[in-house]
């Protein structure tokens, strides 16, 4: 499957492919752990921030509140760009989890994720620095990508 530069949206989630930079690489010639962190944020972005409706991404704000990451196997700079697929875990009025799981270009999305990871984020009002609730265009933006356990 052709994945477009924002993104798509697949029965299992958002899938979105992630550029991986020569300085993602560590001395070990892999993609760096730190690194891998910044590259689940740039995946993101398109899906919650960007989609084609207005008024459905978190485009008012929102923080991380939380991040477990679990790296599995490498990956390295020449297995990008790198295929990151996210759900939902959890939804609440104030916050929600994110589910990731990253693999080499190409891999077989039933193959075993090199990274599982999850955030919780939680949404937030800039102008007045405080978590806000989210309205139920956002839930239910959200809702459509929630795995049920």
């Amino acid at each position: 499957m052709e994945i477009p530069d924002d993104g798509v949206r697949i029965d299992t989630g958002y899938l979105v492919k992630v550029p991986v930079r020569w300085s993602d690489m560590d001395v070990f010639q892999h993609i760096n752990h730190a690194r891998m962190v910044t590259l689940i944020e740039e995946a993101r972005i398109p899906w919650l921030f960007y989609d084609e409706r207005p008024t459905a991404p978190l485009r008012d704000g929102c923080v991380v509140v939380d991040l477990h990451v679990k790296y599995q196997a490498q990956l390295r700079h020449d297995q990008g760009p790198i295929e990151v697929l996210m759900y939902l875990e959890k939804l609440r009025s104030v916050d929600f989890v994110v589910g990731y799981e990253v693999r080499a270009a190409g891999a077989d999305p039933a193959s075993k994720p090199a990274v599982v990871a999850s955030t919780q984020l939680a949404s937030f009002d800039i102008s007045t620095q405080r978590p806000r609730r989210m309205t139920d265009a956002e839930k239910d933006y959200l809702r459509e990508f929630l795995r049920q356990a």
